[in-house]
């Protein structure tokens, strides 16, 4: 998510890490769902840049340190 490229780094999980807490639906829903067994979804793995704020607040605030944010 430099300013070097005009797309943004991909967003990945660590799926055994996860909890299904659920906080980064709740701060990008745009970006991250669970399905129907509870199991967390990446939907864009590219990152729009509009949303790029969001999902590093969602990766901040993950419990579980689940997430990061590939550079």
């Amino acid at each position: 998510m430099g300013t070097a490229r005009q797309q943004s780094a991909p967003a990945e999980g660590v799926r055994y890490l996860c909890e299904s807490n659920a906080v980064c639906v709740g701060v990008a829903p745009d970006i991250f769902t669970l399905d129907d067994d509870d199991y967390l979804q990446i939907l864009h793995e590219e990152v729009p840049p509009e949303h790029e704020s969001a999902v590093r607040r969602a990766v901040a605030g993950c419990p579980k340190a689940a997430l990061f944010i590939e550079e």
